[in-house]
């Protein structure tokens, strides 16, 4: 597991080094770069009473990020190069502020891994906050709840997506593709952490709700002038966030979750949990980035 974790860091730390460094020296780079992250976190777990730190996790961890690295200097040029980059400037507007946004777009993709959320569900910061449980409420409530929060986040996550997207391109499609893939990484989710039995257990009646008046109000809304659907999105993703955040526990999620050992997969469960809290609050930033933008062409 831990030369498995390092291998996108070398991977990606060779690819970040394009075009100023390469060969040897961002080999070089790659390795000294993860092994010196490695140690300054084997060097904090020192301090963590029911954590260890293993000179062995060091040595696997740089081992990790060396293959990542040579897969790097190998493949990274065709990335950069080849029909993927091609694909990316012919599909989506041009710029690094665009190529934040496919982050986002993918960041937003990786916390569908999280079985703890509601269907696209994200800014839940609960655990922090640690409002009281409340009232006893009907499943009616709950229903609502998550059928409004798939709706929402499914709408502006299309909204963002077609900011993205180069005129004249099938938005549409696209989007479709990206509810598929968010739909497959679920499913996936809950195969590997859960029981089999329970692989289809986030289709809850409120998700099948959201998913289709999510996916019919998506389609129409990526029809609307660029600053309107900037704006709409901002507005229903924090809509969203507010009544993840305001809504009581539900209970039927929590018996749900009873089956889920998390084990291993314990630190990678946290990492997709804070992305997930985190991820609303850097698309709204990343919303009136666009918006500003658009201002300042036009003006």
């Amino acid at each position: 597991m831990n030369v498995a974790g390092y291998v996108p860091l070398g991977f990606l730390l060779i690819a970040a080094f394009r075009p100023r460094v390469r060969g040897a020296a961002a080999f070089a780079l790659a390795v000294g770069g993860a092994a010196a992250l490695s140690l300054v976190l084997e060097a904090g777990q020192s301090y963590l009473p029911v954590r260890v730190a293993n000179n062995l996790d060091v040595l696997c961890n740089v081992g990790g990020a060396a293959l990542g690295a040579l897969l790097g200097l190998r493949l990274a040029p065709l990335i950069a190069e080849g029909p993927f980059e091609r694909w990316r400037a012919h599909a989506f507007l041009a710029g690094a502020g665009i190529d934040f946004g496919l982050v986002l777009v993918a960041l937003w993709l990786f916390i569908q891994l999280n079985p703890a959320a509601l269907l696209f569900g994200a800014g839940d910061l609960r655990d922090f906050l640690a409002p009281p449980e409340g009232r006893a409420r009907r499943p009616e409530f709950f229903v609502s709840i998550e059928a409004f929060t798939t709706t929402a986040n499914l709408v502006a996550i299309a909204l963002l997506l077609s900011a993205l997207v180069a005129p004249g391109r099938p938005v549409r499609a696209m989007l479709v593709g990206l509810v598929l893939a968010a739909l497959a990484v679920k499913t996936a989710a809950f195969a590997i952490l859960m029981r089999a039995e329970n692989v289809l257990a986030w289709l809850t009646y409120g998700a099948q709700i959201g998913l289709a008046v999510g996916i019919a109000s998506a389609l129409a809304a990526v029809a609307a002038p660029r600053t309107a659907r900037l704006a709409l999105a901002a507005v229903l993703l924090m809509a969203a966030t507010v009544l993840v955040n305001l809504a009581p526990p539900n209970p039927y999620l929590a018996a749900s979750l009873k089956v889920w050992q998390q084990g291993h997969f314990l630190n990678f469960n946290g990492l997709t949990w804070l992305v997930s809290a985190l991820w609303p609050f850097i698309a709204l930033g990343y919303l009136i980035y666009l918006a500003a933008g658009r201002r300042n062409s036009v003006g």
